[in-house]
């Protein structure tokens, strides 16, 4: 059993489907403690933190459903929490096999989220895949589907939210090469 399954993150609880109601600065508040708590596991135990990030982001956005975004502010801090916990995912020290099952839980949770809270996640897909081959693999994925929605084409094109993840993967896969003698 890894530390991630016996792990009790604090925000775990907080963040369950429709957990705030209409006021957004509670719901701000929380986030940012829940980015605070997952920055602090980081700092002892890169893997777990990043455990914690995925959690986090798969949990955010249901529980943020009824919440009134007119101000922007819970968008705002969202998003914010997204460019905080990228890095740390990005940079955990993971096996590729629970990289890829980061991603899945990932791209599940950007298909599900019906507010798009989380749908800048999509722009960092490249640096979360945290290998060429795995970025490769995900733009081999994607791209079918991309490139149709792409399509000049108005029987073809139209909107497809991993469209940036499928780009996003595609620039990753360049930067690896990029940094290769």
């Amino acid at each position: 059993m890894s530390a991630a399954d016996t792990h009790r993150f604090e925000f775990r609880a907080r963040f369950r489907r429709h957990a705030f109601g209409w006021r957004s600065q509670p719901a701000v508040q929380r986030v940012r403690q829940a980015v605070t708590e997952i920055k602090s596991i980081t700092r002892r135990d890169p893997v777990l933190g990043a455990e914690g990030a995925v959690l986090f982001l798969e949990r955010v956005s249901p529980a943020l459903e009824h919440v009134d975004s007119s101000s922007g502010a819970i968008g705002t801090a969202v998003s914010h929490a997204v460019e905080e916990l990228v890095p740390i995912i990005a940079r955990a020290p993971a096996d590729p096999s629970t990289r890829r099952k980061w991603l899945d839980r990932l791209w599940a949770a950007h298909e599900a989220d019906e507010m798009p809270y989380i749908e800048v996640l999509a722009d960092y897909w490249g640096e979360l895949c945290g290998s060429k081959d795995l970025a490769s693999a995900w733009a081999d994925e994607l791209v079918g589907v991309t490139r149709s929605a792409l399509s000049p084409d108005p029987q073809l094109h139209g909107h497809f939210h991993g469209a940036s993840a499928c780009l996003s993967a595609l620039w990753g896969d360049l930067e690896v090469l990029r940094e290769l003698p």
